[in-house]
């Protein structure tokens, strides 16, 4: 079931963004965790915020570690097996499931980015910026 045109989620006085609801499990040892994920065209890789590391039962410094350029810089990234579950947003229906791929913690990051590797690169996605609203699915057999 594809999640079509899907309103913007618009916190008050900030800018109007594609969030999906989304849960990130550990497959080692199934810890999940409840969160929002930004729709993120701009982002190579996913990334979640390193406060989650132990959320989902990982030591964050014990993850492959790596240096990646963000929009504030240069930053250590560490990265762990992560499973992505996607909700749709009104009915919490379990919709897609995006398998087991090493995906970056970092420091100073307040959401799950849903970048392209990993990610966006498995689903057809539509974005209409005027209407604010936004579509993906997978793509057809």
């Amino acid at each position: 079931m594809p999640i079509r045109d899907i309103p913007f989620t618009c916190p008050d006085g900030e800018i109007c963004r594609p969030i999906l609801a989304i849960r990130l499990v550990n497959p080692a040892s199934a810890k999940g965790l409840v969160t929002y994920g930004l729709v993120d065209t701009g982002a190579d890789e996913c990334a979640v915020p390193a406060s989650f590391a132990p959320l989902l039962g990982y030591d964050l410094k014990s993850g492959k570690q790596k240096e990646i350029m963000t929009g504030n810089g240069l930053t250590i990234a560490y990265s762990h097996p992560v499973k992505i579950e996607i909700y749709h947003p009104q009915t919490a229906e379990l919709l897609y499931h995006v398998p087991d791929s090493e995906i970056d913690f970092l420091s100073g990051l307040g959401i799950v980015l849903l970048g392209v590797h990993s990610f966006l690169n498995r689903f057809i996605l539509h974005i209409d910026y005027p209407q604010q609203v936004f579509s993906i699915r997978y793509p057809s057999k």
